[in-house]
């Protein structure tokens, strides 16, 4: 069985809404996307940028809660995949972060 760190109970997030993480087990920065029941991991790292996503803790979400904002420059990405859609670094991903839910608690793959 792989290790697991609990992070957070998945009712802990707007749905949609996110939650940043620093300081987990010496991990850079990431957060979690909570959308339709899904969860979602990424590092906190703009491919363009190479700067921290959010403008304030935990605000990582566009105004229409449809797409993960860099509050750097604008870029959009998806929530499903990380995928860049919108802004200067068009196809690049955001880092995955792997999680895992159980019993409604989300848990860090390590």
């Amino acid at each position: 069985m792989s290790d697991r760190i609990l992070l957070c109970r998945v009712d802990e997030i707007d749905d949609p809404g996110s939650k940043g993480f620093e300081n987990i087990e010496n991990r850079d920065p990431f957060f979690l996307v909570r959308r339709g029941g899904e969860i979602y991991g990424y590092r906190n790292f703009c491919p363009h940028y190479g700067a921290p996503l959010d403008w304030k803790p935990d605000a990582f979400l566009s105004y229409e809660k449809d797409q993960i904002l860099c509050s750097m420059h604008g870029a959009l990405f998806n929530i499903d995949d990380g995928k860049c859609t919108d802004g200067p670094c068009p196809g690049q991903r955001l880092e995955e972060v792997k999680t895992e839910i159980s019993d409604g608690e989300i848990y860090l793959i390590a």
